[in-house]
């Protein structure tokens, strides 16, 4: 056993109060994912907010596994026999990582956990880290599913956006990923850009369309706090001209076939993405890695959040506990947590999800549901929670109505 394995688990949780009446039968187990975090990149761009750090000249592979699979260890009093529908190796960019690295992590996993027979295992990648070898040898192991972070096209657009490869590259990425024997890809793309046009943004989708992913998220650039973006504010596109790249690239997407699901997830043939798409409607997942959230429902009934040590040096600190942090969600709390996640969805979600996820009556979000009804945000089906398309465009008002 590593050294990292003989570390202590954070004791104890926060209490759980509960002001509301918990249902006694319907409710049951989610289903059961995995996150894997792979905190390095090849440098720091300067939008990112998630937990990457630039790697140096060699990574530590094999420690780092060793603390992942420790890490593991402590969570399996949460798997209550459920095997993983799917996991997502993100990051940082886990394509830095060698196949024998990643394939330890599955083994792992698989003999700890178990996999169901269809499950779903996504590995985010940058064309910059793309070799065809290394990806034959990632398909091999039962990777079945990229998520490559193209980002544009365009060449001062990468360059404003610190990436570390130019559109060439990222159209090879898409042959070589097809090549490698992935037929279910994502392309990450972003739109509202420093100083693009709306013909700049719809060039970039044409591409991406033109390389046949099944899947694309296509989302507009955000200054988020603790980025050198936000503290070096860039000049990004004027509202109007945002609009119109959205509406007209909505238009795009939608001709070529593929249906948005998500507020920014397009698919082509149904082929959504089964790990998110867990997220959305309220599932379990594991989260294994420095940085690592997990959302884990008790028998009992009790959810809980937790989140794992961030800095990967302290992370792989054999004195350290890998928890950094858990919190029991309260009945008053539900409620918003549910609807944050599923009303993101297009659908929406059927209503009873609400009592099978959180244990509470439906009855809960009455008032909310009926003024959020009122105003027009919310759609008045009684068979399915959904926001109305003014409910997407102002999700957040929406969800204000659902705060304890």
């Amino acid at each position: 056993m590593s050294a990292a394995g003989s570390r202590k688990q954070e004791a104890g949780s926060e209490k759980h109060t509960d002001s509301f009446e918990r249902l006694t039968s319907g409710f049951e187990l989610p289903p059961l994912a995995a996150y894997v975090h792979i905190p390095w990149c090849v440098r720091k761009c300067p939008y990112c907010d998630f937990n990457s750090h630039a790697a140096g000249p060699s990574l530590p592979e094999d420690a780092y596994v060793d603390a992942l699979l420790s890490d593991l260890n402590q969570d399996l009093e949460h798997v209550h026999g459920r095997r993983l529908s799917s996991i997502f190796f993100g990051g940082g960019t886990p394509s830095l990582f060698s196949a024998q690295a990643l394939g330890r992590i599955l083994q792992g996993l698989e003999r700890r956990v178990g996999f169901a027979d269809d499950i779903e295992i996504t590995l985010e990648a940058n064309p910059g880290t793309f070799e065809q070898e290394k990806f034959r040898s990632y398909r091999a192991l039962g990777i079945n599913r990229l998520s490559i972070g193209v980002q544009s096209f365009q060449a001062e657009k990468l360059k404003a956006l610190g990436r570390i490869h130019d559109g060439d590259e990222a159209i090879r990425a898409a042959d070589m990923a097809r090549a490698a024997g992935f037929d279910n890809f994502n392309l990450d793309l972003m739109h509202g850009l420093p100083g693009q046009s709306l013909d700049d943004a719809l060039a970039d989708l044409r591409i991406a369309i033109a390389q046949l992913p099944t899947h694309l998220s296509w989302y507009q650039l955000t200054l988020e706090p603790n980025t050198l973006f936000f503290s070096q504010p860039p000049q990004l596109p004027e509202d109007d001209v945002l609009w119109d790249i959205q509406e007209a690239g909505q238009a795009l997407l939608a001709s070529h076939g593929y249906g948005q699901y998500e507020t920014s997830a397009y698919a082509r043939d149904g082929q959504c993405a089964r790990h998110n798409l867990n997220y959305w409607t309220f599932g379990d997942f594991l989260g294994i890695g420095a940085g690592a959230h997990a959302k884990l429902t008790h028998p009992d009934g009790r959810i809980e959040r937790s989140w794992k040590t961030r800095l990967p040096k302290d992370y792989l600190d054999p004195v350290k506990a890998y928890r950094a942090g858990r919190k029991t969600l309260t009945a008053e709390e539900l409620p918003f947590e549910f609807l944050m996640n599923a009303l993101r969805l297009t659908e929406g979600v059927p209503a009873a999800l609400f009592a099978q996820r959180t244990g509470l009556a439906l009855q809960q979000l009455e008032q909310g549901r009926d003024e959020a009804i009122r105003r027009g945000l919310l759609l008045d089906d009684p068979a399915r929670l959904v926001a109305t398309p003014r409910g997407q465009l102002f999700l957040n008002d929406l969800l204000q109505l659902f705060l304890p």
